[in-house]
């Protein structure tokens, strides 16, 4: 799929080393083709590393993908740098009155807080809340499902003893719905967190499908039975080394973490860590541009 990207945006030269095929601005005007508006909001803190690991993974289709990247105004993102963040963001203010085919909403490093602790809940609620009548379908990440899934449904979620961080394998529990097409029973993928949503909680809503789910790990997958909201317990978009730079930087903060589970070839933190999800993030992400997007969303937005 050829990913629309800004002029200048850095992860442009990263995937065309990856030999991934992208577009500017420039060459995608010249194609008589209305490509997927996606919106993207992007809560982490390395908010360029997330931009690459996003734009990669929906990278397999051959839709043509324009990707608007959002932050929120309610918080001051310390991690990336402002002239980035002034030509690559906008704020919600400057979509409100817009519609989107999709939406992501990312993780983010606020777990432990109560989601009305969070400083900027209030405008992620009006954001959510937004999406449910400008948004054909929304995909939220790790946190952001944790969060969707208690502001669409109340599900609670829970600190755990100690932070889950590694990969793990899941088994597939419905086949036959189109978000998990061509996956395997048995797949992995990576987690780094620490709270969940328990499956308990999750099967009391009947509006609601759990989808994939780990004996470790607990929930990862679940949907919407219109598949207008997606929710991902995990992340399938981290690139190969993205948890073992999270390992180094919990051990700097003294933090004495444990290795990541089912990551390095013998546990060995100074070996390359093993890719074993790259399959599975790129079905997830496609299957739910095909199926819960394109397939789905008007051509002219504006009329949905």
């Amino acid at each position: 799929m050829p990913i629309k990207v800004q002029n200048g945006l850095p992860a442009k030269t990263a995937l065309e080393n990856e030999n991934i095929f992208v577009m500017d601005e420039a060459r995608a005007l010249s194609q008589d083709i209305r490509p997927l508006e996606i919106v993207i909001l992007n809560l982490m803190p390395l908010k360029e590393d997330t931009e690459l690991q996003l734009l990669r993974v929906m990278s397999n289709t051959p839709l043509q993908v324009n990707c608007t990247f959002l932050m929120v105004s309610s918080h001051v993102a310390k991690n990336t740098s402002a002239s980035h963040l002034n030509q690559f963001y906008i704020y919600f203010d400057d979509i409100k009155r817009k519609k989107f085919d999709g939406m992501i909403i990312t993780g983010a490093p606020v777990e432990n807080l109560p989601y009305e602790e969070v400083h900027y809940w209030e405008e992620l609620t009006r954001i959510m809340e937004w999406s449910k009548t400008h948004v054909t379908s929304t995909l939220h990440l790790c946190w952001g499902a944790q969060a969707g899934l208690y502001y669409h449904y109340g599900i609670p979620k829970y600190e755990r003893k100690e932070k889950l961080s590694g990969v793990y394998c899941h088994r597939l529990l419905h086949r036959k719905e189109p978000l998990v097409r061509c996956m395997d029973d048995y797949f992995y993928c990576p987690h780094s967190r620490y709270t969940e949503v328990r499956k308990e909680d999750v099967l009391k809503h009947p509006e609601l499908v759990l989808l994939a789910e780990s004996d470790e790990a607990g929930v990862f997958l679940v949907m919407s039975r219109d598949g207008r909201q997606v929710f991902i317990q995990g992340h399938p978009e981290y690139d190969r080394m993205t948890l073992a730079n999270e390992y180094q930087r919990d051990l700097q903060k003294g933090l004495n973490p444990k290795l990541p589970c089912n990551y390095y070839e013998n546990n060995d933190p100074f070996s390359e860590p093993i890719l074993s999800w790259r399959n599975t993030s790129g079905t997830i992400y496609c299957n739910w541009l095909n199926y819960y997007v394109y397939q789905v969303t008007p051509y002219i937005l504006e009329e949905s």
